[in-house]
């Protein structure tokens, strides 16, 4: 069975297998989780081919987990990927995803490990619903990611955008 074809299984794993078992996607949706909204950083941050892209980008705006809004960029009219409340829902995946890959993978130079903190207490924090430092519940808006790879500084995680207007 391909990949595609999982999509339309009973089982919720197989339909989510689907759509984010393709190389690329789960980037993506990293990606547009630390707010790359454009075509052209999406490309420069991933190192993704432009037909590759494309085809993830359109697959993941077809299946609900970005919105394309217009935007002006000079005088023409063009197209940004924006996180919807779908692709947001899959910050828990991506958090499950970072901890799997420090447990049991080894970078090819050392890197650190992500850290994911709690910026109202400004500590750092197990991923889930309570933090680990103050006790408070964590909310998404509240919550940054240190890549220590890139910068040591916290990212904020980017908004979904409200598609139900």
């Amino acid at each position: 069975m391909t990949t595609a074809s999982q999509a339309s299984v009973p089982c919720p794993i197989g339909r989510a297998v689907g759509l984010m078992g393709e190389r690329w996607t789960l980037l993506i949706l990293r990606n547009a989780n630390l707010g790359t909204t454009r075509f052209d950083a999406f490309r420069a941050e991933l190192g993704i081919a432009d037909n590759i892209l494309s085809n993830r980008l359109a697959r993941l705006v077809e299946a609900g987990l970005l919105a394309r809004v217009p935007y002006r960029d000079g005088g023409r009219t063009r197209q940004e990927y924006r996180l919807t409340t779908a692709g947001a829902d899959m910050l828990p995946v991506l958090h499950a995803l970072a901890v799997w890959g420090d447990k049991h993978t080894e970078p090819a130079e050392p890197a650190g490990s992500m850290r994911v903190i709690h910026q109202r207490c400004g500590q750092v924090t197990t991923p889930g619903k309570v933090c680990d430092g103050c006790g408070e519940i964590v909310r998404r808006e509240d919550e940054a990611w240190v890549r220590p790879w890139l910068s040591p500084d916290p990212i904020s995680l980017a908004g979904p955008i409200d598609t139900d207007t």
